[in-house]
């Protein structure tokens, strides 16, 4: 099987006055298709540019990445663009939705960006709507939903274009426990649909709901293990109502 994402030896240097930061010194990583895959690590250990890097929101200072046989590591910030807007799917902490917006009009948002017409933008928006429990709520706007209801949306929009990978990142920080449960057990189901998905966060619990957890420190891959004792959703509302 090949690799939805190649990296090679990628290092991302940065210059403050004098001063060189090698935010990431050498990381190599493969992620294949369907995998889920939680990365993890302090403040200052690269999490945040490596994740940056794979959602193609930055460009290395050297190395080689390839995402699903094209090679973006040397692309224009317009080429990367319309790398993001066909190929990833991003879910944020603070969800991104646009306060003027209905929520059918937040999920069509990327293929609006993909020039697809109105009658298929929102066929394809109210099918995923549908698929994260949100049918009911297409014409509500951000402040009549809930913060679950809210991180759905952002869910809905990432998965509409049905991109190689759903990148996530610290996707429940926002939320409480109870919510926070509900939303991985939906990343549950979106894997188990088949989709790639990175989850990119520094809580535990939240990393062992991943088939394999890559630890960073210092710009560099610490380890690199599959997760034995992965959490379900079952699991833990089983644990929040005991």
């Amino acid at each position: 099987m090949e690799p939805i994402i190649e990296l090679s030896d990628i290092k991302k240097e940065y210059k403050i006055g004098t001063e060189e930061i090698h935010a990431l010194n050498g990381v190599s990583l493969n992620i294949y298709q369907n995998e889920y895959v939680a990365l993890m690590g302090p403040s200052g250990s690269g999490k945040s540019t490596l994740m940056n890097m794979l959602g193609c929101l930055d460009s290395p200072t050297s190395g080689e990445y390839i995402l699903n046989k094209l090679a973006v590591a040397k692309m224009s910030d317009n080429e990367l663009a319309e790398v993001r807007n066909k190929q990833i799917g991003f879910v944020f902490q603070t969800f991104n939705l646009l306060p003027r917006s209905t929520t059918l009009e937040n999920v069509m948002l990327p293929l609006v960006y993909a020039g697809i017409e109105k009658s298929k933008r929102e066929e394809m928006a109210t099918n995923v709507l549908k698929q994260v429990g949100l049918e009911n709520r297409m014409l509500h706007k951000p402040n009549e939903l809930s913060g679950g209801q809210r991180q759905r949306v952002a869910i809905a929009r990432a998965l509409v274009n049905n991109p190689a990978i759903i990148l996530a990142d610290e996707p429940t920080g926002n939320l409480d426990s109870k919510t926070s449960i509900e939303i991985m057990g939906l990343l549950e189901d979106i894997h188990k649909n088949g989709n790639t998905i990175i989850l990119v966060t520094h809580e535990e619990d939240i990393a062992m709901h991943a088939h394999r957890i890559v630890r960073l420190k210092d710009g560099k891959i610490e380890s690199d293990n599959a997760n034995t004792t992965i959490t379900t959703f079952k699991s833990r509302m089983e644990n929040y109502h005991s």
